[in-house]
């Protein structure tokens, strides 16, 4: 396994690479390359990666021991339990976790230090952008909410609760080295990232740090095995990974294939996936066959290398469960133009503009890309074919289904509504 993972972090020229996997009873490692591009520091075992979003899960579990425990319930409103909440949408726990919830898709900027509650507080009136139990939106405040309500209930800081309920109980080495996330380009030297950019408000939805030990070893305890084999009753796991999606008018498209209250849905796999800044995390895991596979990656193009690896695991009989990926080049359907305009999501935004015949993508303000739209309004970034190309993007577009008029856009799991 390590010459595989040094064979395919090579070829989409990532740093630094740790791939676990919990199959048949044995944890199996393999590591590659550099914590720092020219450091000189060797990947480890313990090296600990940024996680992104692969964060939620862990505030979903604290949140699941909570409800285990009695102290809240996955379905009654938040805001019987959260004062910052009464008067607002009637939301449950269980459609926070899901992103079902219709809150908004990010945070608003806020000064250093501003707390949890502190933000709630001041923005809780702001957050609803759907109706709840509607649609799936992804949504990072939603975890910030999580995340408010785990202290509430314990009377500790989020990650002094993710440390002592679930990183202590599962062996996470909290003094472990830390590899920075690396932009990677071609034909060009990968550039450090030293500072992620989560603030502290966002703890609960994206910053955490771990490595592919650490993944594996928490997805193995939500199959009631490893050191964490006790942490969770068998019921509030599968609890957990119930896909609450379908029937929603729209589903979490372009992500998975369902999603519960803090996994995503890959068939009969669920997991998640992380984005840092130049890093990439993903976590799956099968409760038939009780197999985990993680991978962390300290380089932009970590999801390549994550695809390449599925691939080559499934030569070995090892199918992964994974979101489908359309990655042919066809050419644009015709008649795009009507797709062109400006959608958003509370602060969180893209615009599409129509250039030649085609449309361009620019999300939250970054550099335009070129999509390829199908005739059902479909659409992807096409690969350009090098072996250090940026994932694509998957989404669609949707139209009102009075008027007919293209009125939406999902990316990314955001669900946008066209402003102009």
């Amino acid at each position: 396994m390590n010459d595989l993972l040094a064979e395919l972090s090579l070829q989409h020229g990532v740093p630094g690479a740790q791939v676990a996997v919990w199959r048949d009873g044995r944890l199996l490692t393999a590591v590659t390359g550099e914590e720092e591009a020219g450091s000189g520091r060797a990947v480890t075992v313990a090296t600990a990666f940024p996680l992104g979003s692969l964060t939620k899960p862990f505030t979903a579990t604290l949140a699941a021991l909570l409800v285990a425990d009695g102290d809240v319930d996955l379905d009654e409103p938040l805001s019987e339990q959260l004062g910052e909440l009464r008067g607002g949408p009637k939301f449950t726990l269980r459609q926070v976790l899901s992103h079902t919830a219709g809150l908004a898709a990010n945070t608003a900027e806020l000064p250093p230090g501003t707390t949890r509650a502190g933000w709630l507080a001041r923005h809780a009136s702001e957050l609803a952008v759907y109706e709840p139990g509607t649609v799936f939106s992804y949504s990072n405040p939603g975890y910030v909410i999580a995340g408010h309500l785990v202290e509430e209930i314990t009377g500790l800081d989020w990650a002094e609760a993710v440390h002592a309920m679930l990183l202590h109980p599962l062996g996470h080495d909290a003094t472990a080295p830390v590899a920075p996330g690396h932009l990677v380009r071609p034909d060009v030297r990968p550039r450090p990232i030293q500072e992620q950019s989560v603030p502290p408000l966002e703890d609960p939805a994206a910053g955490l740090r771990g490595s592919a030990r650490d993944l594996a070893v928490f997805g193995a305890a939500h199959l009631g095995l490893g050191p964490g084999a006790a942490l969770l009753d068998t019921a509030t796991a599968r609890s957990m990974r119930e896909d609450v999606t379908d029937g929603l008018a729209e589903g979490p498209y372009g992500l998975a294939g369902g999603w519960g209250a803090g996994w995503a849905r890959f068939g009969t796999w669920f997991g998640h996936d992380g984005t840092g800044d130049g890093a990439w995390s993903h976590l799956r895991v099968s409760p038939s066959t009780r197999t985990v596979v993680a991978l962390t990656a300290n380089g932009s193009t970590g999801a390549r290398l994550w695809e390449s690896l599925l691939g080559r695991l499934a030569e070995t009989g090892l199918e992964v469960g994974d979101h489908a990926r359309d990655t042919s080049d066809t050419e644009p359907a015709p008649a795009t133009p009507e797709c062109a305009g400006y959608y958003a999501n509370g602060g969180w935004s893209c615009r599409v503009e129509a250039d030649g015949g085609g449309l361009l993508l620019s999300v939250a303000g970054a550099a335009p890309v070129r999509l390829v739209v199908s005739k059902d309004l479909h659409f992807r970034t096409p690969s350009d074919g090098g072996s250090r190309a940026a994932i694509p993007y998957r989404g669609r577009f949707l139209r009102d289904p009075v008027t007919g008029d293209v009125d939406r856009v999902q990316i990314i799991g955001r669900l946008c509504a066209r402003r102009k």
